[in-house]
């Protein structure tokens, strides 16, 4: 259908709008249904032709006209609400004086009518509603996408969330299956006795992670404030207040680009726990993860973009160095800390580093551009080294490194932690470093943060934390490729001009 078609029946519509006004009430709020689709279709599916017409069962539904067939004196269509399809008859003699003709037969696809009448089956078997009472409740304006292509572009499926949710089954079912991994999420950590907090998205000082932020303005206070990056650093400072076991699942803000991978606003759930470690936190997040899937999908094996992802089994666990190495066979594990033999890596493997970067984070970035991308299965990387890890804690048997994880899910990281880092000395001089980076104009580092040192020097009890990129975890097991296909209302570059 061409635009020129479009805007017919847009006129077309509104004249019919227009005659709805001038006689009476065009928005009626006062239709209360009693039954939904998928109820009737399920508590009725034995039902036959005998039993429905010796126990006459009657309903009053409401939703959207999906399909309409007129047979002159009666027609068939589909009523669609949220719970699914349900097919409508109705007859000129069996409505009030008018309502066929003046009102059914001028409905168009995508009004939302609500019908009472009985149930019956046809002589194909489909039970259906035979329609008593008909209201036109709202005019739809626009038409629908046709039926049997529904809404195809991809960029409109996005910017027309409201749309695709209406054409495609498909969609709807992503975000009833992410509703549900973010209540299992809670339910996995509420009965492990968390406490789930709200910190501020509005912050003096953005803190938790390297990431560049969104800055607004306060003109009541007259300062600028930070969207936040991350949650540990209010978490941390509860379990400094005494509680033991919090976490926050909410909205995180970065200012980066867009991707099938990256939203600048996302879903992050972080997790901390006292009187752990990172070793345990892998176990933790390892039996989430799994406890989820089985939940949400039933089963720990999901099939994402064609391959199995295997929740079930142990998760593998291979620190960065061996992992660069296993890559890198001209790489021993020696030479990962050495600067020129990590450059000649580099080099031989096309990967540009900056030759005034750490060995720490030549590593990082030679694991990034040859690893990340080949870790199919669940697969933690542990052993990052210091500089790339600001909040870890070190290895007690290598202050270089850190007791930080990370896991990888189909060549990407799904979820970050450590165990954490309460000596204040320690913290402040990494934060001294982060801001230096920053003021060599490192924007992605961290804020020296004077209130987290503060509250460091009053105990923060030895403990572990554990951070989960939501969007990507729902993206593996509802098999979406896009980030955007996971999130209602993804952020999309703004639309050229005609």
């Amino acid at each position: 259908m061409n635009r020129n078609d479009d805007n017919e029946q847009v006129a077309q519509r509104r004249e019919k709008l227009r005659q709805l006004r001038a006689s009476g009430d065009a928005f009626p709020n006062d239709f209360r249904r009693d039954a939904h689709a998928a109820e009737l279709l399920t508590s009725h599916a034995d039902a036959d032709t005998e039993s429905l017409s010796e126990n006459p069962v009657r309903a009053k539904l409401a939703g959207r006209l999906i399909t309409k067939r007129i047979m002159g004196k009666a027609a068939f269509a589909h009523l669609r609400d949220e719970s699914g399809d349900i097919q409508i008859y109705a007859q000129r003699d069996a409505l009030p004086e008018g309502v066929y003709n003046e009102v059914f037969k001028k409905l168009d696809l995508g009004d939302i009518i609500g019908v009472d009448g009985t149930l019956f089956r046809t002589r194909t078997g489909e039970l259906t509603v035979s329609v008593e009472q008909l209201r036109l409740l709202v005019k739809s304006l626009q038409p629908p996408p046709e039926k049997y292509h529904g809404l195809t572009d991809v960029e409109a499926r996005y910017r027309q969330r409201y749309v695709d949710l209406l054409a495609n089954q498909d969609s709807r079912e992503v975000f009833r299956k992410r509703a549900k991994i973010v209540t299992g999420l809670r339910r996995f950590l509420d009965e492990r006795g968390y406490l789930e907090i709200e910190s501020p998205i509005m912050q003096m000082i953005p803190g938790g992670a390297n990431a560049r932020p969104f800055v607004t303005h306060h003109h009541a206070l007259g300062v600028d404030l930070y969207l936040r990056v991350a949650q540990e650093l209010a978490i941390k400072r509860c379990l400094v207040g005494g509680f033991e076991r919090v976490y926050e699942l909410n909205r995180n803000f970065r200012n980066e680009g867009l991707s099938t991978r990256h939203n600048p606003e996302f879903t992050m759930l972080e997790y901390n726990e006292a009187y752990k470690d990172f070793n345990d936190y892998m176990d933790l997040t390892e039996e989430m993860l799994r406890q989820v899937a089985i939940d949400v999908t039933g089963d720990a094996v999901v099939t994402y973009q064609g391959k199995p992802i295997d929740f079930a089994s142990p998760f593998r666990r291979i620190s960065m160095a061996d992992a660069v190495c296993a890559s890198n066979p001209d790489l021993s594990p020696e030479a990962c800390t050495q600067r020129e033999a990590l450059l000649a890596c580099a080099k031989a493997r096309n990967v540009a580093l900056d030759e005034n970067g750490s060995p720490g984070e030549m590593l990082l970035m030679l694991f990034e551009e040859t690893v990340e991308k080949d870790l199919i299965q669940p697969t933690f990387i542990t052993g990052y080294p210091a500089e790339v890890s600001p909040l870890s804690r070190r290895q007690n048997d290598n202050p270089d490194l850190t007791d930080r994880f990370e896991l990888f899910v189909a060549g990407r990281e799904l979820a970050n932690g450590f165990s954490e880092l309460n000596d204040p000395d320690d913290q402040s001089d990494r934060f001294k470093e982060q801001a230096q980076a920053k003021a060599q104009g490192n924007e992605e580092a961290m804020f020296y943060d004077a209130d987290y040192i503060h509250a460091l020097e009053y105990g923060l009890p030895p403990n572990a934390g554990g951070g989960l990129g939501v969007d990507r975890f729902v993206m593996i097991l509802t098999d979406s490729p896009s980030i955007r296909d996971v999130l209602l209302f993804p952020h999309m570059r703004p639309e050229a001009a005609d």
